[in-house]
């Protein structure tokens, strides 16, 4: 049988021989048969295969047509969403007919009934390198216009989307020719030559044994189709890898019994000789199927005997290789299981003996959390119990981690979490409703100058630490709303408090609310009243800002911003942090309570601003309620024109209250509050104004009745100006401070130098004093206060032009003229006023704001300026009326003996007579001044004279006579005090000839 067996394997593989023969011619052309289909079509031409892929191997959507024709039904060479008509034809015709041996090879075929799907491995994928145009390239053409570059989306792509254009040959590249290879060609030649000479003995060798091996090939090849030849007579049934005797449909067609089906009895005898001929012929075609096969093993057999025996001989060594294979596996196993024992069992049992006790040391630790866990609700409550907020929370977010981690699921705490979630929510309550009681009992206790100290700190510190870590943020506008109601308490007990001590009310049974009961409160006693408020106001402000310090240093603190004072591992984090040369985080200077290890941080950066904004707001906030509360105080008592009556000495007392209690509350909370000073602000505008008023009429009528003359100085004016040099500032004395009672002086001494005044200026200077300690009392005032000032000087400086130089002061006063005296001490009044000018200037410049600086020197110079024209007039009033005696005198002169002549005489005189009116009254630079211009004067005039006498410099009588007077003239000058620096030269008083 084995030799039947391997005959009819011969015979089959000689029958599939042509078989695959065919398979590999049409491995050249792919397109004669489909690999995808089972029955196997064998197409004539592409276009009948191309037409068979349209049909069976492709899908259309819409318009466009997707391939099929690959493994799982998908074309690799095609895109999924489908293309045109055109596009289908064209990939059919380039991928599936064109392209040989890239579908449907032999190679990847097993069987005709099973065959392979096409290679979709050794596909040409398309790449950048496959595409002839470049879009972008062409959309971007810098030599196309506009009109040509929107052309091209009316045109097809493809090769022909753009012209075709010949690229010039390159400048930079070289010409070459064949010329260029020539000496290469030359050396390889001879190399060549050689080459062929030594290899032509060896392709001889080769050229045979190929011819050899080819000769073989072909003899193999024909015995093969020989031998198919003869197999094919053999039913395909017998070849089949399934055929089963025992099936009845395959025995029935190996042995058609349907012919012997009649009854052999019954058969005629015609009949039974076909069946018994039919049974021969059946008998005789098997055996010759046998016989066939059989010669097929023979020759298989003779083909395969070498191998057949050399097996047989290999045989027995093979039993004597696996004898010792056999023993040499028993000693492994031996050792394999000694091994086992020694090294594998007992490591395993310590492996899992070390298992069981990590096992149960892990039940022990469950356990023990159990016992922990159990214990967290009286450990909550003992903490409570001591106001330990944040250790309680953080116990209960503690113990809520481990519920959901590492005790899940366990039933007896199944309830825990829930009851935790109520305790914290019971906390919240608890914090905020402790919060609430000590903001109560921290701002309505005994309030004491000097003692601002945080109440119950420790308490304080507690709860705020828990509501931060809640992210319970509303502490702020709790402590503000309480602090604004204990604000408007206190005002008001006060208020009550100070009406019910006083003996001088006469309450009427009308007067019912506590407005009108305090209107009708004397102006001491109001101002106490308003006095005790603000103070009351001012200590309990500092409490707050105290605890408001408090505050910012805990949110700090719970920020990661800042440290505790005394907390442990703080001084070893501060080294740490200085070794490595990073800044050491601040400590909070306000809490003095020592925190027990480092405190975490609760608060996001965000919410610190947050925090830290409320609370710089906090004061600001109680500060302007403070100054409202207060405003209406001062509403009410000024609601019957009450401010309005007040002295300038009373409204002074009320503005600088006033204006302390709005330093303090700046101090507290480092913002300005204007609601106070708003309210003062309208009631100062009026007081100033009358103010100026009361000032302005004083002057007027001052001026009036001035008469001009140098008038003695009283101590105290005396003591103000030494006061005003002493402080550098325009300043009256204090009350405290009265001068001793001395005798008036002639002269006001300032810094030594001596100023012959008249009254006037001297009331003058101390209403400039007033104005300045009025912008002291009242700073908001200032700008108003600066107006009213310079106008009061202009009014000086105009009313006392119009009394001396206009001679005004003739018919107020009774003058008969105006003299040098009267002129001279005019002006060294307005040179003491032009003294202390720039000290009043300086002085505004201190309260008003620097963008104000610039009106305040504009207006200063301008009364300076109009100060010294002033002065600069009254100098040329005395030279004029000393030219007017020279005009008189020199209009009678002659050059006529006797020598010095009468009205040279009387012009020295009257020369001598000013000089000693003004020698007491104005400073020797003036009066040198002033005598230089009259010198000149006289000069122009004497030529004038001389002029119209026709006396010449001839050296005759008349010159020597005028030479004279001249002389006489000089040394009179030249006698005065005051005078120096004379110009002695005459020559320019004779006239040109």
């Amino acid at each position: 049988m084995s030799v039947q067996r391997a005959g009819s394997d011969e015979t089959m593989d000689a029958a599939s021989s042509p078989h695959r023969a065919s398979h590999q011619l049409h491995a050249f052309h792919s397109w004669r048969s489909c690999v995808l289909c089972v029955e196997q079509y064998t197409f004539k031409s592409p276009r009948e295969f191309s037409s068979h892929l349209r049909e069976f191997h492709s899908t259309k959507e819409g318009g466009s047509f997707i391939c099929r024709y690959g493994l799982h039904g998908v074309c690799p060479s095609l895109p999924v969403d489908g293309v045109s008509d055109k596009d289908y034809e064209d990939h059919v015709a380039k991928d599936h007919i064109l392209a040989p041996g890239s579908r449907g090879s032999s190679s990847r075929v097993s069987t005709p009934t099973t065959p392979a799907p096409p290679n979709v491995v050794e596909v040409n994928r398309w790449s950048v390198y496959s595409s002839m145009q470049n879009l972008p390239a062409v959309l971007n053409d810098p030599q196309k216009s506009r009109s040509e570059s929107i052309a091209f989306f009316t045109r097809t792509w493809g090769s022909t989307f753009i012209d075709r254009v010949d690229v010039a040959p390159s400048p930079y590249l070289l010409n070459i020719t064949r010329d260029d290879f020539e000496d290469y060609e030359h050396k390889t030649n001879v190399r060549c030559r050689r080459h062929e000479q030594y290899s032509k003995p060896a392709k001889e060798k080769d050229n045979d044994k190929d011819l050899v091996r080819i000769l073989q090939s072909k003899t193999r090849e024909a015995v093969e189709l020989a031998r198919g030849a003869d197999l094919e007579q053999i039913p395909k049934l017998f070849m089949q890898p399934n055929f089963q005797l025992e099936d009845p449909e395959t025995f029935r067609q190996v042995l058609p019994w349907s012919q012997l089906e009649s009854s052999p009895v019954k058969a005629t005898a015609p009949a039974k000789a076909c069946i018994k001929q039919s049974s021969r012929l059946l008998q005789e075609k098997l055996t010759h199927y046998l016989d066939i096969v059989e010669v097929h093993l023979a020759k298989m057999i003779s083909v395969r005997s070498n191998a057949f025996f050399h097996a047989m001989t290999s045989h027995d060594e093979l039993q004597t290789n696996m004898l010792s294979t056999c023993q040499a596996i028993t000693l492994l196993r031996d050792r394999v299981h000694m091994i086992d024992k020694v090294l594998v069992v007992d490591p395993l049992k310590i492996l899992r003996l070390r298992s069981c006790r990590a096992n149960a040391v892990d039940v022990y630790s469950k356990l023990k959390m159990m016992a922990t866990v159990h214990q967290t609700q009286p450990t909550i409550q003992l903490l409570l119990s001591t106001s330990e907020f944040v250790g309680a929370l953080d116990l209960i977010s503690t113990t809520q981690e481990v519920l959901s981690l590492e005790l899940a699921g366990l039933l007896s705490f199944r309830h825990l979490s829930s009851q935790l979630s109520e305790m914290e929510k019971l906390i919240d309550k608890m914090m905020q409703t402790d919060f609430l009681r000590y903001a109560c009992a921290d701002l309505t206790r005994p309030l004491t100058p000097g003692n601002a100290q945080v109440m119950e700190e420790e308490r304080l510190v507690t709860i705020l630490f828990g509501m931060l870590r809640q992210k319970k943020f509303s502490f702020v506008d709790v402590y503000r709303e309480e602090a604004v109601a204990t604000i408007k308490a206190i005002i008001k007990q006060t208020v009550i408090e100070v009406i019910s001590q006083a003996d001088d009310i006469d309450v009427e049974e009308n007067v019912t609310s506590l407005a009108d009961q305090m209107r009708l409160l004397q102006f001491s006693a109001w101002l106490s009243l308003l006095c005790k408020v603000f103070d009351t106001i001012t200590t309990l402000l500092r409490r707050i800002q105290v605890v408001k310090n408090l505050m910012c240093d805990v949110v700090n603190i719970a920020a990661g911003k800042a440290r505790a004072r005394g907390s442990i591992g703080a001084d070893a984090r501060d080294g740490a942090t200085a070794l490595e040369g990073t800044a050491a985080t601040p400590e909070a200077a306000h809490v003095h309570v020592p925190l027990a290890g480092e405190v975490d941080v609760m608060i996001s950066d965000a919410e610190h601003e947050h925090l830290t904004f409320h609370l710089r707001e906090l004061m600001c906030s109680l500060s302007d309620t403070a100054h409202d509360r207060c405003t209406k105080l001062l509403q009410a008592k000024a609601k019957d024109g009450f401010l309005e009556k007040l002295t300038a000495a009373e409204f002074v007392r009320l503005s600088r209250d006033v204006e302390r209690f709005s330093d303090d509350c700046e101090a507290a909370c480092g913002r300005k509050s204007t609601s106070l000073r708003g309210g003062l602000q309208s009631h100062a505008n009026r007081f100033v104004n009358r103010f100026h008023e009361e000032r302005k009429q004083k002057l007027s009528l001052i001026l009036d009745n001035e008469r001009w003359k140098p008038a003695d100085v009283p101590s105290e004016f005396q003591y103000l100006i030494d006061h005003i040099q002493a402080n550098g500032e325009m300043c009256i004395p204090p009350k405290t401070e009265s001068p001793k009672i001395r005798k008036p002086e002639e002269f006001l001494l300032v810094d030594g130098e001596r100023y012959a005044v008249v009254g006037t200026i001297l009331m003058l200077l101390k209403m400039v004093a007033e104005y300045c300690e009025c912008v002291d009392d009242m700073p908001g005032v200032a700008t108003d206060v600066l107006t009213r000032l310079v106008e009061l000087l202009k009014t000086y400086n105009s009313r006392s032009c119009q009394l001396v130089l206009g001679a005004g002061a003739l018919q107020l006063v009774g003058l008969k003229t105006i003299t040098t005296k009267n002129l001279a001490v005019a002006s060294r009044c307005l040179q003491l006023m032009i003294r202390f000018l720039p000290l009043a200037r300086s002085h505004f410049e201190r309260k008003l704001p620097p963008r104000q600086h610039v009106s305040v020197a504009k207006h200063f110079d301008q009364i300076l300026k109009d100060y010294e024209d002033h002065i600069r007039e009254i100098e040329l009033k005395l030279v004029a009326i000393m030219g007017m005696m020279i005009d008189s005198q020199l209009a009678k002169w002659e050059a006529k003996p006797p020598m010095p002549s009468p009205g040279m005489r009387a012009i020295c005189k009257q020369v001598a007579k000013l000089h000693e009116a003004i020698l007491d009254l104005l400073p020797s630079e003036q009066i040198n001044r002033i005598f230089q211009r009259v010198h000149a004067s006289f000069k122009t005039k004497f030529k004038q004279r001389l002029t119209k006498l026709n006396i010449l410099n001839n050296s005759g009588p008349q010159h020597a006579l005028v030479t004279s007077d001249m002389t006489f003239y000089m040394n009179q000058l030249r006698s005065l005090s005051s005078v120096s620096n004379m110009n002695d030269e005459m020559a320019d008083i004779w006239p040109n000839r």
